[in-house]
Formats: structure tokens, sequence, C-alpha cells
């Protein structure tokens, strides 16, 4: 896999493969004991090789570690080889997961204390969700990544970041066939009447919230 591959080679010629290896074990969201455990080592080995305090894994043992990385990520959805294999930006999708299960979407807006602005209903469910960071995803994304933002299903939420009007949003979900189960703007600056009517048009309910990123992947992580 080309991902695998671009990661160990930059922990292997890198100057500070330690560093390195860290910055990517942190990319893929994984603790040094889930790293550690799924090698079957201790792991005050990998904090070692982190700090310098041990000498540099060999090309066979990165190659394992890389290998961990990816198949941990698979274990819980895969959204971080979503997110390279797509060519996305890694840091313009803040989080991305899938459900195995409806969950209603009035009890989502329940639980991020979300105002519905749009005229479309909320009796519809969600089989997941998306959180990206709207001045990064509406500048860098081309027509086809955006395919990306829907996981394994257009079910879903889509939340967006930085968002000052709300037009920019709704606009690249208005000329894009694959259409969200709603949409949440976190603390937008204001929302104004042409988001509001592209979001009608589409039948899409369009949602305000004042949580932060940090609470609502909380609430979104504990519907799995």
């Amino acid at each position: 896999m080309e991902i695998e591959e671009k990661i160990a080679g930059e922990i292997t010629i890198s100057d500070s493969p330690g560093e390195t290896l860290r910055k990517w074990r942190e990319e893929f969201k994984i603790s040094q004991l889930e790293l550690s455990k799924h090698l079957g080592i201790s792991p005050s080995v990998i904090s070692d090789y982190e700090s310098g305090r041990r000498k540099s894994p060999g090309v066979s043992s990165v190659k394992r570690i890389v290998e961990s990385f990816v198949e941990i990520d698979r274990s819980r959805g895969g959204q971080i080889l979503r997110r390279y294999n797509s060519g996305m930006p890694s840091d313009a999708i803040i989080d991305i997961t899938d459900y195995d299960h409806d969950v209603p979407l009035e009890r989502v807006v329940r639980l991020i204390s979300g105002t519905n602005v749009s005229s479309s209903g909320l009796n519809r469910s969600v089989r997941g969700y998306t959180i990206v960071d709207g001045i990064k995803g509406i500048l860098s994304f081309s027509y086809s990544e955006y395919n990306i933002l829907y996981g394994w299903s257009s079910q879903r939420i889509i939340f967006f970041t930085e968002v000052k009007l709300g037009r920019s949003p709704m606009i690249a979900i208005r000329v894009h066939p694959l259409k969200p189960a709603a949409v949440v703007y976190i603390q937008p600056d204001r929302v104004d009447d042409l988001a509001v009517k592209l979001a009608n048009i589409e039948n899409i309910p369009l949602i305000n919230t004042d949580l932060n990123v940090k609470k609502i992947i909380e609430v979104m992580s504990s519907l799995k």
C-alpha cells in the first residue's frame, strides 16, 4: 500500500527516526500501550525508540510498526487510511466515523444542543458523521475528493467548523450529487439567508451548535 511505503520510508531516512515514528503514531491516534500490545512488546520499547534512548528500529521492525498502524486503524473503521488514500490534506478532516446502526437525528440534535434553522424536519436517522475544517476543506478539496466526506454512507451528519456566513459549505453540497442527512455548523459567526435557502431546497436540516469540536467528538463517539 502506498501510504505504508510512505510512512516506512519517512521513518527510515529521517534524521530523527524516533520523533518521526512518534509523529505518525500520534497521527493515527494510537497510544504507546496500544501499539506495544499489538506488536507483543513492552511499552518501554516504543518509548525508548521515540525518545532516542534505544537504537533506531531496523527496516523490518519499522515495517512491522507501520503495518500495526494500518491494522489498528482498519479495526476502527479506517478513517485515517481513507483520509490519506484520498489525497486529501490530513488536517482538513478533523474526525470521521461510521456507525453500524441507525441513530435518530433528533437525538443527536438534542445531545449537541443544536438549533434547526431550516424548514427540513429531523425525523430521519444517521449512520455516521464527518467533522470538517470549513476553511481548509473549501479551499483544498477537489470535486472528486468530496466523496471521502461521506465515509461508508451518505446517511450521515457533516459538521463544519470556521463558518463565517455558511454559504460556501451549502453551495458545495448543492453542486455535489451525494447529499448528507444533515449539516451542522459548529459555533458559526452567523448563517445568512442563502445558506438556509439552499438547505431548504435540498431538504437538508441545517443546524447550529455552540458546542466546541472537542465536545462534539465526545458526544458523537458515545453513540457508536
